[in-house]
């Protein structure tokens, strides 16, 4: 995928990607048709605007769901204005949900996979229309890639519980990608005019629209994750130097994923920025002191913290500051 050339070669690339996971989808449905996900109950807010649902689903089902998402993610990307850094990191994370989902190996013969079909002229919606569609459309990307990098980083925690830190790299690595690709697909979600947000978006997602302001928080996925993480330090809570002297490649996967954290949470503030510049946050207590901004500049300020000693290049200015705000 030519993420980085012209708009014609790319937009090109994209639909291919495009009509090949149209293919996949496809082949899974020809297995067992897709859940009528509509039509289960939500169990919160946020699974219910987002249209995201939670139920147990065989192997079949969770490869064919999540291949749903990547082709309307794929379609959307034809059109969304994504940076080509971006487009890398959501694609990487795509491909890697794929091989975790279908369990097909990598690198695998492109010639021994059926070639998908040439796509066809799009048919393109009004703007309007496109922008709505893909705030919903990259938060469910952002959801699949939460999912599949929380089982990554259980799995590898599962293999370093038993001593096997062989089995362990590979699923640091591939939680990596996912995370990787966390502010891309946020990114994507929000590749639509900020004044568009403010004024059609956001005042869907407080109240009287729903019940409750809706948040990151809310999301199952992102506590999985969360909890997924907070495990794996529990397991391997050595400092940077102490892993590195006895198990250097564990150290330095360890760090990659702790490093793509960081830049997550620091991507979301200036993505922040940009969509509602020095506004509250919807989901802000009316008491708060702080913006949304400042909101999460403080969440990067304590994951940098607490990942200080962890990684090569910690963020010690902050940790100290943390550490001394919390002995006042």
């Amino acid at each position: 995928m030519a993420t980085h050339a012209g708009p014609v070669e790319r937009t090109a690339g994209l639909r291919q990607a495009a009509a090949a996971a149209g293919e996949l989808v496809t082949a899974l449905t020809a297995l067992a048709p897709a859940v009528a996900g509509e039509g289960l109950p939500a169990e919160s807010i946020s699974q219910s605007y987002f249209r995201v649902r939670e139920v147990e689903l065989s192997d079949q089902q969770a490869a064919l769901h999540g291949a749903l998402a990547l082709h309307r993610g794929l379609e959307d990307l034809c059109d969304a204005p994504l940076s080509g850094a971006d487009l890398a990191l959501e694609m990487t994370g795509m491909r890697q949900s794929v091989l975790d989902l279908t369990g097909a190996a990598p690198g695998a013969d492109p010639d021994s996979l059926p070639s998908p079909a040439a796509p066809g002229p799009m048919v393109r919606a009004p703007s309007e229309s496109l922008w709505s569609a893909r705030w919903l459309i990259g938060h469910q990307v952002h959801v699949l890639f939460n999912i599949c990098a929380a089982v990554a980083v259980a799995d590898a925690t599962r293999h370093l519980r038993h001593g096997d830190h062989d089995a362990a790299l590979p699923r640091l690595a591939d939680a990596t990608v996912y995370v990787r690709g966390f502010p891309a697909a946020m990114t994507h979600a929000s590749t639509i005019p900020a004044d568009y947000y403010m004024a059609e978006i956001r005042h869907t997602m407080a109240p009287p629209s729903v019940d409750v302001p809706l948040s990151g928080r809310q999301h199952r996925g992102y506590k999985l994750f969360r909890a997924a993480m907070k495990d794996l330090l529990t397991v391997v809570p050595d400092s940077y130097e102490h892993l590195a002297a006895r198990a250097p490649e564990l150290a330095e996967a360890r760090g990659a994923l702790l490093e793509a954290d960081i830049v997550d949470s620091e991507r979301h503030v200036t993505l922040a920025y940009s969509m509602v510049h020095l506004r509250r946050s919807i989901a802000q207590k009316p008491e708060g002191p702080d913006n949304a901004v400042a909101e999460l500049r403080l969440m990067r300020h304590r994951r940098a913290a607490q990942y200080a000693p962890l990684i090569r290049f910690g963020d010690h200015y902050i940790a100290d500051a943390v550490a001394r705000l919390r002995h006042t």
